[in-house]
């Protein structure tokens, strides 16, 4: 589906449908977390990622 697509599908939603999934996805990640089926990531590694990728995207290393 495009974003405009689901943009279009949220927006026609009741807010409470909203609130609903939205707490549906919030749970699903807190049981991944907990299982160990996934890692937690801090918000600084993030970040650093997106810049080490970006700072890549403009210098490409020389061969």
């Amino acid at each position: 589906m495009k974003t405009t697509g689901i943009t279009c599908e949220a927006l026609s939603l009741p807010m409470e449908e909203i609130d609903k999934q939205w707490v549906d996805v919030a749970q699903k990640r807190l049981r991944e977390l907990r299982s160990g089926e996934v890692n937690a990531v801090s918000g600084e590694e993030v970040f650093k990622r997106i810049w080490d990728q970006f700072a890549r995207s403009f210098h490409p290393k020389q061969i």
